[in-house]
């Protein structure tokens, strides 16, 4: 892990505490890497509660309960789903807040209207709403996923300064 990756999951892990929250995962395109940096911080346990790892759509809709017309209409990358995904991931677990991330990381599965390096976002406290985005992330499989796992814990950060 980077030195400002382990810096922003340190202030992550402290802005949590603050509020007495837990932290859950739900990952697509990232494949665990938002939790691993979480859980490289010693006494993560103290507000990390759980990782969901949901690659294929049949473990997004077992884990998370995503809808299978939601993922067959809009497809695995889409706001929709990382929405459901939040959804899923907040009733699965005790966290206050979760962070949902579904994307192409390449450098194949891109189509004309999801290019590779496109992903989506969202982050969501308990009995809130979420907010969703997508982005176009620039770079090889490894620049996508990284960047990711960056932009998902600074959008944790911000969620949580906001209290």
């Amino acid at each position: 892990m980077t030195p400002e990756l382990h810096s922003l999951v340190e202030q992550l892990g402290r802005a949590l505490l603050a509020h007495q929250w837990q932290l859950a995962t739900a990952e697509s395109c990232t494949g665990g890497l938002v939790s691993a940096a979480v859980t490289d911080i010693a006494g993560s346990s103290a507000w990390f509660d759980r990782a969901f790892i949901t690659y294929s759509n049949e473990a997004k809709v077992e884990m998370l309960g995503v809808s299978p017309l939601t993922l067959h209409t809009h497809g695995a990358v889409s706001e929709q789903t990382v929405h459901e995904m939040l959804a899923g991931a907040l009733a699965k677990s005790v966290a206050h807040v979760a962070v949902a991330i579904s994307g192409i990381a390449g450098p194949g599965g891109g189509t004309p209207d999801k290019p590779v390096g496109t992903v989506c976002f969202g982050w969501q406290r308990r009995g809130a709403s979420p907010e969703c985005r997508t982005l176009l992330l620039p770079g090889d499989r490894s620049a996508v996923r990284a960047a990711s796992t960056r932009i998902a814990l600074e959008g944790v950060l911000a969620l949580a300064q906001r209290g």
